[in-house]
């Protein structure tokens, strides 16, 4: 069953999945592998960082605590709606008490989405007029890239924002090897051919074939250094363009206080900050921190009304990437805030119901 094509409408049965978007749905489908394992096998081990969130289709799981079963997870309940023991390094081991089948998604994957998702005011189509950009296939991709895991969740935003789309026809050279490095490249459709000069032959070397979704100039840009290859364009298409001004802004973190918890903890239990808690409410719902409000991203600029001026609000999500752009967002509002490092799943204290 692995690698079997995953209905949209699955993935809704789950949170945070039901809460999306359906372009981040539909997207996220395409990332998902559905799988059978059977009885009496782990899932996952308890310590392991494994990088995957697990969601419980069909069967029983036994989550297991130094080798002693603490709960049962059935396919179907409310409990089987959550991923299954997310925190990483995980807290508890899963054992199948029956032949079981589960859906994996990468757990990065997931976090950028959503936090895209939850971020964004727009839907993939509507980014750009071009007639050309006709699918969200590029940007999923894009997503996935290690330059934009190191980009701040409270940047995506503005950086698709900021991108200017252009058609280019096949032939089209992009960018010349030994030329200044003015912009970075995302390609939304079509085909590039990446070559460098050798110096001595003077003859071209392809180096790669690039495609949707696949992004190049980024090393100039960082390095201050020459163009090192030549793209050419393969077949007509459209490139997604970030300026360089523009492409070394957004790469910065902006400028937040990051606790940990027991930082935190110490700055709410003296009565100066409060938990706000960004995750979508079924989330908060499972579990959350004592006296944490909940305000889901996506409603955060709706609601800022509903929030002390006076106060320090420590901002908290799973990992650390929705509450970083919820924190951005209140900065800029001139809100006194902090982010809760990496998340609650990287806390040794679990949050309560």
């Amino acid at each position: 069953m692995a690698g079997e094509a995953i209905d949209p409408v699955v993935l809704r049965n789950f949170w945070p999945l039901g809460g999306l978007k359906q372009t981040s749905v539909t997207a996220l489908a395409r990332k998902t592998t559905r799988e059978v394992m059977p009885k009496g096998r782990d899932l996952f081990r308890e310590g392991h960082s494994d990088k995957r969130t697990f969601y419980l289709v069909r069967g029983d799981v036994e989550l297991r605590v130094k080798d002693s079963p603490v709960a049962v997870i059935r396919a179907g309940s409310t409990e089987a709606r959550n991923p299954l023991a997310p925190s990483q390094p995980r807290r508890a081991t899963a054992r199948t008490l029956s032949e079981i089948e589960y859906l994996s998604i990468d757990s990065e994957l997931l976090d950028v989405i959503t936090t895209w998702d939850q971020t964004g005011i727009y839907e993939v189509k509507e980014l750009s007029a071009d007639s050309l950009v006709t699918s969200d296939d590029w940007m999923t991709t894009l997503l996935q890239t290690k330059a934009f895991h190191r980009i701040p969740a409270s940047n995506l935003q503005a950086i698709f924002m900021r991108m200017r789309h252009v058609k280019y026809r096949a032939g089209d050279v992009v960018i010349k090897q030994g030329g200044e490095g003015d912009y970075f490249y995302a390609i939304s459709t079509g085909r590039c051919a990446v070559t460098r000069e050798v110096p001595i032959t003077h003859k071209s070397i392809q180096l790669a074939v690039l495609g949707p979704g696949d992004t190049f100039g980024e090393e100039a840009l960082i390095s201050e250094a020459k163009r090192s290859a030549t793209v050419t364009m393969v077949t007509d298409g459209s490139l997604a363009c970030l300026a360089k001004d523009d492409f070394n802004t957004l790469l910065h973190e902006p400028m937040l206080e990051r606790v940990d918890f027991d930082a935190a903890n110490r700055l709410v239990a003296s009565g100066g900050a409060r938990w706000l808690d960004v995750r979508l409410p079924p989330e908060f719902q499972t579990e959350h921190l004592p006296g944490a409000i909940n305000v889901p991203l996506c409603f955060l600029r709706l609601k800022l009304a509903q929030l002390d001026p006076k106060l320090q609000y420590v901002v908290v999500c799973d990992t650390g990437r929705r509450s970083s752009a919820g924190a951005f967002i209140l900065k800029e509002r001139g809100f006194e805030v902090a982010v809760l490092k990496d998340g609650l799943l990287s806390t040794k204290i679990a949050p309560s119901s």
